[in-house]
């Protein structure tokens, strides 16, 4: 199927202007909030007019880390930013945080700023809380995916150790003994070039709000209860997907 122009735009500038460092007072866009159907509020970014492109950051990043893309995007684009329940700005409720409640979460957001299909974009764990949604509910509110670092299937079933089962077992320890120094070096290892010290001190600050809790919850989830592999589902979608990967990542 051919892919949209925008989607083909959009996959380049994620593959080159990822986590770049933010320019200091820059407009990000007007700051916004709905509550979920179960009574959480979500803090979304929103910029721009025209064509609704709804972004979807990893674990522990805000809405924030779209910088580049809400700056770049919004001058032809509406473009939404969300911060996930227990990031961000918003709501840091103690339940919820499977990929089945935080998928409807974004369906949920779509629904609050579009009537029309949006494009979806995702990172990391934002990818497979998009799948997960598209494949529990449909495909009726996506115009099309992006799909940005992250696997997309494996062959070990749920019940065996998890491929990433043991970086991730280091991630929660490292979250429990000394975070502030994990999350300095974790947040630090994504960049392979030099930015102004300034730009690490906000991430990092950024990367502790989510409750410690809250962040090994996530990772045991990974491990132990969440689909592992999107692939078969992947194959029946009718709309175009755009997969960007790296192999050093």
């Amino acid at each position: 199927m051919r892919m949209p122009l925008c989607s083909i735009a959009l996959g380049s500038i994620l593959m080159i202007s990822a986590l770049v460092p933010s320019n200091a007072g820059q407009e990000m866009g007007e700051s916004n909030f709905f509550t979920t159907s179960d009574g959480v509020r979500i803090h979304y970014l929103e910029k721009g007019k025209g064509e609704t492109l709804v972004f979807v950051p990893g674990i522990l990043f805000p809405a924030e880390i779209w910088e580049k893309q809400i700056e770049r995007f919004s001058k032809e684009y509406r473009v939404v930013a969300m911060d996930p329940r227990s990031h961000g700005r918003s709501e840091r409720p103690t339940e919820g945080h499977t990929q089945s409640r935080r998928g409807r979460d974004i369906g949920e957001l779509i629904d609050h700023v579009s009537d029309k299909p949006v494009v979806a974009i995702g990172w990391s764990l934002g990818v497979l809380e998009i799948l997960t949604f598209a494949k529990e509910n449909g495909t009726d509110k996506f115009k099309s995916l992006v799909l940005v670092d992250m696997f997309l299937g494996f062959d070990e079933k749920l019940g065996t150790p998890h491929p990433f089962g043991n970086a991730w077992i280091g991630w929660m320890k490292g979250l429990q003994t000394d975070r502030r120094k994990w999350i300095s070096d974790w947040s630090r290892a994504f960049h392979r070039r030099e930015h102004p010290e300034e730009y690490f001190e906000r991430m990092e600050e950024a990367l502790m709000i989510t409750p410690t809790n809250t962040a090994v919850t996530l990772l045991s989830n990974l491990m132990h209860i969440e689909e592992r592999d999107f692939r078969p589902f992947i194959d029946t979608l009718d709309l175009p997907v755009l997969f960007v990967f790296s192999s050093s990542t």
